[in-house]
């Protein structure tokens, strides 16, 4: 495959996964465009890409941004969570149609949301899903449209991971929850029940591993799907615990979430409420097996964690 036929779009080049995405495009030398709505203002976040003017809730601006495009990187989501479920498939189904007219393959990182307490602690790609949330059917409906898509020439690869961090990662658990405060790091905050396990994605290992999918996507199914285990931690005291060394400061003390604070909110705060939603996966272990893409790929990107958090710490101003 010669690079003149790496091509990509990037659809919320601005934000934590699109951005880190963008930026291994790039790296790996592929020719990248980034759709916003201020691209003199985006340009900043990354002036190597080329930045073009619409918005992805409008479709004639997608489709004339993706002409030429291999694929189209569906890294885009309404800030702070606000009116997710009005937004969130429009902005999907412009892109397949985008995709649908270039003959493009949709990227879409998708997450443990789509599973329910019946897809047990180990999931792997063929587990149920049943989610009990409001975004957890929004996602399972948004994979409903790129496998229903790819009969139409909208072929999609969906890479399913756990909670993101890293030193772009924009809103997080790690930036909002466990560590809220700007500057060093004086708390930590442990989001989960003692001894449950959580699952964590490294954002610049993941990136990796979704281009390095993308460039052998002539490899793959219609609608393909992958799962990336990223960092496992068996006890998320043990994530809390790395954050206080990685942050040089070791005796910093690890409080419980304030869960009581945030199911409080949740009737008058948006944020507060997607952010109660999201509590069952800290309650259970769920973790993503990923031996389909070790099998595809090989050894997968896999920074130490002490040198990860780290890089985020810092490029979180937390450091």
């Amino acid at each position: 495959m010669t690079l003149s036929t790496n091509k990509a779009l990037v659809i919320g080049a601005t934000g934590g996964i699109g951005g880190e995405v963008a930026h291994v495009l790039l790296q790996r030398g592929w020719e990248v465009r980034a759709l916003h709505r201020d691209p003199a203002r985006a340009a900043s976040s990354n002036p190597a890409l080329h930045w073009l003017e619409g918005d992805a809730m409008d479709r004639s601006a997608v489709v004339k941004a993706a002409e030429g495009m291999k694929v189209i990187v569906h890294g885009v989501n309404p800030p702070g969570y606000r009116n997710w479920a009005g937004l969130v498939l429009p902005m999907l189904d412009n892109t397949i149609v985008a995709a649908a007219a270039n003959g493009a393959r949709v990227l879409l990182p998708g997450t443990v949301y789509n599973y329910g307490p019946d897809a047990g602690e180990l999931v792997d790609e063929s587990a149920p899903q049943n989610p009990l949330t409001r975004k957890g059917l929004i996602r399972v409906e948004m994979e409903r449209r790129l496998h229903a898509a790819a009969g139409r020439g909208a072929t999609s690869l969906v890479v399913r991971a756990g909670d993101f961090y890293g030193p772009r990662s924009g809103n997080s658990w790690l930036a909002q929850g466990m560590v809220p405060t700007a500057g060093p790091v004086k708390r930590v905050f442990n989001p989960a029940r003692a001894g449950v396990g959580h699952a964590w994605a490294y954002l610049p290992d993941l990136a990796e591993t979704m281009v390095r999918l993308l460039e052998r996507r002539e490899e793959l199914a219609a609608f393909d799907t992958f799962h990336f285990g990223g960092t496992w931690v068996d006890d998320n005291r043990r994530f809390a615990d790395a954050i206080r060394t990685a942050a040089g400061r070791p005796k910093a003390l690890i409080y419980p979430f304030p869960w009581l604070a945030v199911h409080a909110l949740a009737p008058f705060n948006e944020t507060a409420r997607e952010m109660r939603e999201m509590t069952y996966l800290w309650r259970r272990p769920l973790r993503l097996l990923d031996s389909k893409a070790r099998r595809f790929l090989g050894e997968l990107p896999a920074t130490p964690l002490d040198e990860a958090l780290r890089n985020s710490l810092h490029g979180l101003g937390r450091s």
